[in-house]
């Protein structure tokens, strides 16, 4: 007989091959889309009864596997925002946040169907999954908009949850369109060079977004040199 200790392991490794299932189908096919009995067969078991030990329901299942995404992003929020200097200094902030965009590119790239199940989630019709979505993703967009406001950058308040949407799109975006870049590119976008190259674009343009870097202003014709001079600081990433 299985001592408690390895009943527990394998009751945890069905738990999160049931999560593993249930996030890819419902990040293909949105919540209605997927039937319970779709999620048990990917997951190995032997019928959908054996889910149900697990999952209350398949609403429960579908807020578990956000919840479960989610939550790591969080907590690298709540890190990067309680560095964050209280000076105001936007390149302070910029060097503070660069951990994090690296933080969450790398988690994003080994889950590459959570943004996609968090763009879904956001379509979906249902009036519950959308105060489903709102209750778990609120925590991150306060977070980050707390940052925002400690940055100081070029913004006036009213226009903060305009960059922290825009932020969002950036980052989960990228990888919630995977599929589409990769048709219009003819290059996979989740490749470890093309992730490399999306991780220093958004580096440098967060830093731009909070004012820690200027865009070099177009030469103007002729060949003269621009007289426009950047009064924010530059901040260099590796």
């Amino acid at each position: 007989m299985a001592s408690p200790t390895v009943r527990k392991r394998e009751e945890t490794s069905t738990r999160d091959l049931i999560l593993d299932a249930a996030e890819r189908r419902f990040a293909e096919r949105g919540f209605a889309g997927v039937s319970v009995r779709e999620i048990a067969t990917d997951a190995g078991l032997k019928n959908q009864a054996s889910l149900y030990h697990h999952f209350r329901n398949k609403r429960a299942l579908y807020e578990a596997v956000l919840a479960r995404g989610i939550e790591p992003i969080l907590s690298m929020v709540a890190e990067s925002t309680r560095e964050t200097p209280s000076d105001g200094q936007a390149v302070a902030a910029v060097e503070v946040g660069a951990p994090f965009l690296d933080g969450v590119v790398d988690y994003l790239a080994e889950h590459p169907h959570l943004p996609r199940l968090i763009q879904r989630a956001g379509l979906d019709d249902s009036r519950h999954l959308r105060n489903a979505v709102s209750r778990l993703l609120r925590p991150v967009y306060t977070q980050g908009l707390r940052f925002l406001q400690t940055a100081r950058g070029p913004w006036q308040p009213a226009e903060l949850p305009h960059v922290a949407a825009g932020l969002y799109h950036l980052i989960f975006g990228y990888f919630a369109n995977a599929a589409l870049l990769e048709a219009v590119l003819d290059e996979d976008p989740r490749s470890a060079a093309a992730v490399e190259r999306q991780r220093r674009f958004l580096k440098m343009a967060v830093a731009m977004l909070i004012g820690a870097r200027a865009l070099r202003p177009a030469a103007p014709a002729g060949g003269q040199k621009s007289k426009v001079k950047s009064q924010t600081s530059k901040v260099e990433f590796s």
